[in-house]
C-alpha cells in the first residue's frame, strides 16, 4: 500500500516508536481525556525523586517551589520559565524543616543522563485556556521539556510553528509552558525547525549533521540527534541562553564551534574560531565562557576587544546573559584585577596592555618576560575580532603578561593573505569554521546583490575656474597659490562634488521611490560618506527633501566651542570645520544630555533605536565609520557606499545588508559609488588557503551576485517553476480545465483538500514571480531582455495572475501573502499598471478625481495615454472606477450619503451602456457627479454643518438637523483622550447616546459612523 500523502496520524505513530524503540524513552500514554495534564507530572517527578533518597517532606516543599516559580502571576512566561530553568539548572534550595540546614535538590541528574526518566505522551490536552492538544510531550522526570507538533507532508512546517507559538499565549495555554525549554515544529517531507519558548517564526532553526546519510526521513533522522538523551541533557545544560529578554538556543555551527572550543579548552590550546560575519560569535562567545569557568574552577576568562564601543557591548551582553563581569576601566584597573583572584570574568580594551613612553619595546617586553606573572588564576583570552591589532605591539606585551594564557581568537573577516602568518602563529590554527557561503546556505545570512553606480564628473568651464582662482589668490605668492593649488586642484571637486551629491541624493530618493522594502517602508539603508564634512553635506541635502526628520548623521562628533573659534574667517562663509560644527550645533539644539552620555551620544542612540524598529520613520542613517562594524551594528537593506574602503572594513560593512529580516528580504543590496567591485571581490573572496581547504564542505569562497544578472536568474527560475506547476493541466487548458487540475469539483470538499498541495505550489511560486520580476522591472532592457522577451513575460505574468484568482475563488480560499502584501501593492501599483495600455491614474500623483475638479472633465481625458483617449469605452470606463473607487473608500464615513452617491453612478453607467444618453451628456453628468463624491456633500446642505462628522451625522440621522448637532456635541463632551479601542472609554460614548437616541441598535449603528471620523 501507498504511503504517499499519509495522514498526520501514520506520522505520529511512527515517531512515538522511533521514541519507544531507538531513543528508549517511556510512554505514557494518550492524554487526550486527562482532565488535569500539567507540565509537572508530579506522581513521575516524586518517584524519580524518591528513587534518588529524598524524603516525602523534602519532596513536598520541592514541589511547592516548583509550582510557584512556574505559575507566578505577576510575571509573564519569559521570567516564569527563566525561574524554572534556574531550578532545574542549578537545584532547588529546600529545608526539610525549619531546624534543618538548606539541601540542593536537583531535578535532573546532568552529569549521568541515563539516570533519568525520558517519557513521551501523545495528544496532552491542555486546558485553562481555549483547549488545546499538542502532539508530543517529552518529559524528564514527569516535567514537559519539550513540544513537537507534527505536520503531513502536505502542510507546511510554519504551520505547526505558528500552532507552537499560538498555544503560548494567555487566551489558550501559556501557563503550560513555563517548564518547557524546546519546541520542534516537523513533517516528513521538509524535515524539522526548532526554537523555544517566544521564538519568532521567522527564528526557528533548522539542524544539519551526517549530511551523507539518506537512509530515513530528515524528522526521524534529526529528532534521533537532537532528542538523545545525552544530547538533549547537553543542550539544555550548555547551550540555553536568556537574553536580555530572549531565551536563545543554538545554531547548528554555534554547538559544534563550542563543542571545539571545549576541547581546546580541557588541552590548553589556543587556537581561532571563525564564524562569518552575523552568524552570532557573541553568542558562542557567552557560551563558551560560561562553560569554562564552570568546567574549570580555577579559571579566568578576559574578554578583549580593540574597539571602545565593542568593550562596553560585550559587557552588556554578558550582564543581560546574567553572567556578572567587570570592565577594567585603565592599565593600572586591568593589572590590579589581574593580579587578584577575582573577578572571575572580566573585560578590557586591548590598549588597556600598553605602555607610554618606552623608547626600547623590544627590552620593555624582555623584562616583562623575566619577571614573574603577577596574574592569578588560569587565563582564557578571548580576543574579538581577532584579525585586528592583534599582531603588533599591544598583542606582544599582552602575552608577555599572560605568558600562560590560553588565546582563543573570534573573528568572521576573511583573514587576508598579509595577516596569514601572524593570525595563525599567535592564535595556532582554526578551532572551528563557518564559512559565509554556508551561512548562506543555512539560512542564517542573505545573499549579497552588488551594482556599481557610476556618476560622471565634468568640469563645465575650466578656463572661467582658473581665471577665478587667479583672482582669488592674487595677494598669494607663487608658493602659497601652488599649495593651494595642489589641495584643489583646478577646484574640479569642490564644483564637481556639489553636483555629485545631488545625483546621489536624487538616486536613493528614486531608489526610495521604486524598490522593493524601500518602497513599502519595511526596509532602510545606510549611507557611507567619505568623511565628517561630507556626512554632514549629504544630511543637510536629505533635509531639503522627504527624508526630512526621517534620516541621521551618525558620526561620534561632539560639538565643541573651540572647533569654531578659529573658524570665522571674516569673509561671511563657512570652513568645513564650521560647518560641521555649525550642523551638529543645529542638530543637537532640542537633545538633551542624560547622565554620563553627551547630546551625540543621546541623538545617535535614539536614531539607531528608531532605524531598527521604525524603518518608516528612520529611513536613512549616514556614516562614516561608526555602525559599520560591531554585533550591535543595525542591518539594513541597502548600503550605499561613497567611501573609499577595503579589505577587514569593507567586508564588514556589506555585511550590515546581510541579515535576516522577515520573510520579503531576498538579498542584501550594495549599491557603491566608488567603483570598489574589485576591492569587494577581494574582501569576500580572499581566504587564507588553508580556511578554504582545511575541511569538507561548501565552498567558501564568496562571490557577490551582480544585481541584474542574479535578477534576470531569479526571474527566468520563477517564470519556469509557474510553468512547470501548470504543465499536468489538460488540453485545452483554458479556465474549466485549470479549475478542474487545482480545485478538481469545487462543491466537494475531498476534492479542494485532495487538491490543496498543487493550489499552494501555485500561490507560492506565483509570489516569487511577482517578486523576481518587481525587483528588475523597470531595468528588463538592460538585464538583456529583448522587446519581445519583455512583452512575453508581461503578458505572463498578467496571465498567471489572473489564474491565481481564477483559482483563489473558485477553491474559495484567501490567499494568505503576510509578507508579501506590500510587495504585490507595490508592482501591481507601480509596474504592472504602468505597463498595461488602459492605466486607471496616469497623472502622477493627482488622483483623476483631483484633475476633473480642478481642470474639468476635458483636461482630465486629454492628459490620458494616447492610446485611450479615441477609445470613449476606455475613457468611460476609467473615470466610472475612479469614482467608484473613491465611494467604496469613504463609504464607512458617510454611508447614507455615498450609497445615494452609488446609485447615481450605477444609473449613468446603465444609461450610458443602454444608449439612453449622448456622449457629451454622460460627461457633463459623470463630471458632475465626481464632484459631489470629492465633496463629500450635497449643494443643499445646512451651512450649520460645518463640519464633515456634522455631515455624516445629519445624512445617517434622516436628515435631522438639530439631532445631527445634539449627537455631534455629545461625542465631543464624552469622548476622552485614545478612546478608539478602548472598551470603557467606548461605552462612555455609547452610553451619552443612548440618552439621546433611545435605542441600542441605533447607538452601534451610528458608532460605527462616529469612529470613523477623524475629528472625534
Amino acid at each position: 500500500m501507498s504511503t504517499i500523502g499519509q495522514k498526520e496520524r501514520q506520522t505520529q505513530n511512527r515517531i512515538i516508536k522511533l521514541f519507544l524503540d531507538e531513543l528508549n524513552y517511556h510512554y505514557l500514554g494518550d492524554f487526550s481525556d486527562n482532565p488535569n495534564n500539567s507540565n509537572v507530572e508530579e506522581k513521575h517527578l516524586v518517584a524519580y525523586l524518591s528513587k534518588q533518597g529524598y524524603d516525602t517532606s523534602l519532596i513536598s516543599r520541592v514541589l511547592d517551589k516548583l509550582r510557584v516559580e512556574a505559575r507566578n502571576p505577576n510575571r509573564n512566561l519569559y521570567d516564569n520559565n527563566k525561574a524554572v530553568y534556574s531550578l532545574l539548572r542549578y537545584g532547588v534550595q529546600v529545608q526539610a524543616s525549619i531546624s534543618e540546614p538548606n539541601q540542593t535538590v536537583f531535578l535532573i541528574n546532568w552529569q549521568k543522563p541515563e539516570f533519568n526518566d525520558f517519557a513521551v505522551a501523545e495528544e496532552v490536552t491542555l486546558r485553562g485556556g481555549h483547549d488545546r492538544r499538542p502532539d508530543l510531550v517529552l518529559y524528564i522526570n514527569g516535567i514537559a521539556i519539550g513540544v513537537i507538533e507534527l505536520k503531513n507532508s502536505r502542510v507546511s512546517i510554519g504551520d505547526g510553528i505558528r500552532q507552537l507559538i499560538s498555544n503560548q499565549s494567555k487566551i489558550f495555554n501559556e501557563w503550560f509552558f513555563s517548564t518547557v525549554q524546546i519546541l520542534i515544529a516537523g513533517n516528513n517531507s521538509e524535515g524539522l525547525q526548532y526554537g523555544t519558548i517566544k521564538t519568532e517564526e521567522k527564528y526557528f532553526l533548522k539542524w544539519k549533521e551526517d549530511e551523507a546519510d539518506n537512509s530515513r526521513f530528515k524528522l526521524d533522522k534529526y529528532l534521533l540527534k537532537m532528542c538523545n538523551k545525552a544530547r538533549l541533557i547537553e543542550l539544555l545544560y550548555d547551550f540555553v541562553l536568556f537574553d536580555a529578554g530572549v531565551k536563545k538556543l543554538p545554531r547548528v555551527h554555534q554547538y559544534f564551534g563550542i563543542k571545539a572550543a571545549q576541547q581546546h579548552v580541557r588541552e590548553y590550546k589556543s587556537g581561532i574560531i571563525w564564524h562569518t560575519q552575523g552568524s552570532g560569535k557573541s553568542i558562542v562567545m557567552v557560551l563558551l565562557a560560561k562553560w569554562t569557568l564552570e568546567f574549570n574552577p580555577k579559571a579566568r576568562v578576559v574578554i578583549v576587544t580593540d574597539r571602545d564601543e565593542l568593550d562596553k557591548q560585550i559587557k552588556d551582553v554578558f550582564v543581560d546573559a546574567g553572567h556578572k563581569m567587570e570592565r577594567a576601566n585603565s592599565g593600572r584597573d586591568l593589572m590590579a584585577k589581574l593580579s587578584s583572584p577575582t573577578p572571575r570574568l572580566l573585560c578590557s580594551l586591548v590598549h588597556k596592555f600598553g605602555q607610554r613612553d618606552v623608547d626600547d619595546f623590544e627590552a620593555f617586553i624582555e623584562d616583562l618576560k623575566n619577571q614573574p606573572s603577577k596574574t592569578q588564576g588560569e587565563l582564557f583570552v578571548f580576543v574579538d575580532e581577532c584579525h585586528r591589532t592583534q599582531s603588533g605591539k599591544l598583542h606582544t606585551t599582552m602575552k608577555a603578561i599572560m605568558p600562560n594564557a590560553v588565546f582563543i581568537g573570534f573573528t568572521g573577516t576573511p583573514l587576508l593573505k598579509k595577516d596569514k602568518a601572524t593570525s595563525l602563529e599567535v592564535f595556532g590554527g582554526y578551532i572551528h569554521t563557518y564559512k559565509f557561503s554556508e551561512a548562506v546556505e543555512d539560512e542564517v545570512v542573505l545573499d549579497l546583490i552588488y551594482e556599481a553606480r557610476d556618476i560622471d564628473q565634468y568640469l563645465g568651464s575650466k578656463e572661467k575656474i582658473d581665471q577665478w582662482f587667479d583672482i582669488k589668490t592674487k595677494p598669494l605668492n607663487d608658493w602659497q597659490k601652488a599649495a593651494l593649488r595642489e589641495k584643489w586642484g583646478t577646484m574640479q571637486a569642490v564644483l564637481s562634488s556639489r553636483s555629485r551629491m545631488d545625483r546621489v541624493v536624487e538616486d536613493i530618493i528614486f531608489d526610495f521611490s521604486v524598490k522593493p522594502r524601500l518602497s513599502n517602508e519595511k526596509g532602510n539603508a545606510i549611507l557611507v560618506a567619505s568623511s565628517i564634512y561630507d556626512a554632514c553635506k549629504y544630511f543637510e541635502l536629505f533635509n531639503k527633501t522627504l527624508f526630512k526628520g526621517r534620516c541621521a548623521v551618525v558620526t561620534s562628533y561632539n560639538p565643541q566651542t573651540k572647533d569654531a573659534s578659529l573658524e570665522d574667517t571674516g569673509a561671511n562663509t563657512e570652513t568645513d570645520r564650521l560647518f560641521i560644527y555649525n550642523t551638529y550645533t543645529a542638530l543637537l539644539q532640542n537633545v538633551q544630555a542624560s547622565g554620563n552620555q553627551s547630546k551625540t551620544e543621546v541623538y545617535e542612540d535614539q536614531a539607531k533605536k528608531l532605524f531598527k524598529e521604525q524603518p518608516a520613520n528612520m529611513k536613512l542613517l549616514i556614516v562614516v565609520d561608526k555602525l559599520l562594524t560591531g554585533f550591535d551594528a543595525p542591518s539594513c537593506t541597502y548600503l550605499y557606499i561613497d567611501k573609499s574602503m577595503q579589505d577587514h572594513g569593507l567586508f564588514q560593512a556589506i555585511c550590515r545588508t546581510n541579515r535576516l529580516d522577515g520573510e520579503d528580504k531576498d538579498f542584501g543590496y550594495i549599491v557603491d559609488y566608488k567603483d570598489l567591485f574589485k576591492k569587494v571581490e577581494k574582501a569576500i573572496s580572499v581566504y587564507t588557503s588553508e580556511l578554504a581547504h582545511e575541511d569538507a564542505g561548501v565552498d567558501p569562497v564568496v562571490m557577490m551576485q551582480e544585481r541584474l544578472a542574479k535578477g534576470s536568474e531569479r526571474l527566468d527560475e520563477a517564470l519556469e517553476a509557474v510553468a512547470l506547476i501548470c504543465e499536468p493541466v489538460e488540453p485545452p487548458k483554458d479556465e474549466l480545465e485549470y479549475i478542474h487540475y487545482f480545485c478538481g469539483n469545487t462543491e466537494i470538499a475531498e476534492d479542494l483538500k485532495a487538491r490543496e498541495p498543487q493550489r499552494s505550489a501555485l500561490y507560492v511560486a506565483t509570489v516569487k514571480l511577482v517578486r523576481a520580476y518587481a525587483n528588475i522591472s523597470d531595468e528588463l532592457s538592460k538585464a538583456g531582455y529583448s522587446a519581445e522577451d519583455i512583452r512575453r513575460i508581461e503578458k505572463k505574468l498578467n496571465e498567471y495572475l489572473k489564474l491565481r484568482e481564477i483559482i483563489r475563488k473558485a477553491s474559495g480560499e484567501s490567499l494568505d501573502l503576510k509578507a508579501y502584501e506590500a510587495d504585490m501593492r507595490h508592482l501591481l501599483d507601480t509596474y504592472i499598471q504602468a505597463s498595461e495600455p488602459r492605466k486607471i491614474s496616469p497623472f502622477d500623483d493627482m488622483p483623476l478625481l483631483d484633475v476633473i475638479i480642478k481642470s474639468g472633465i476635458a483636461a482630465a481625458i486629454s492628459h490620458l495615454p494616447e492610446g485611450l483617449r479615441g477609445n470613449k469605452e476606455a475613457v468611460a470606463e476609467t473615470i466610472e472606477n475612479n469614482v467608484r473607487s473613491k465611494i467604496i473608500k469613504e463609504h464607512l464615513n458617510d454611508p447614507a450619503y455615498y450609497d445615494k452617491m452609488s446609485v447615481l453612478l450605477n444609473e449613468i453607467i446603465a444609461a450610458r451602456k443602454s444608449r439612453a444618453i449622448e456622449y457629451e451628456e454622460y460627461l457633463r453628468r459623470i463630471a458632475e457627479l465626481a464632484k459631489s463624491v470629492h465633496a463629500g456633500q450635497d449643494t443643499e446642505t445646512p451651512k450649520t454643518l460645518d463640519t464633515s462628522a456634522k455631515r455624516a451625522l445629519f445624512n445617517n440621522l434622516g436628515q435631522n438637523e438639530s439631532l445631527a448637532m445634539e449627537v455631534d456635541t455629545v461625542v465631543k463632551n464624552v469622548k476622552r483622550n485614545d478612546w478608539r479601542g478602548s472598551t470603557p472609554k467606548e461605552n462612555e460614548i455609547k452610553a451619552a447616546l443612548l440618552k439621546v437616541l433611545k435605542d441600542i441598535d441605533e447607538v452601534e449603528r451610528i458608532f460605527i459612523i462616529i469612529k470613523s471620523q477623524t475629528e472625534y
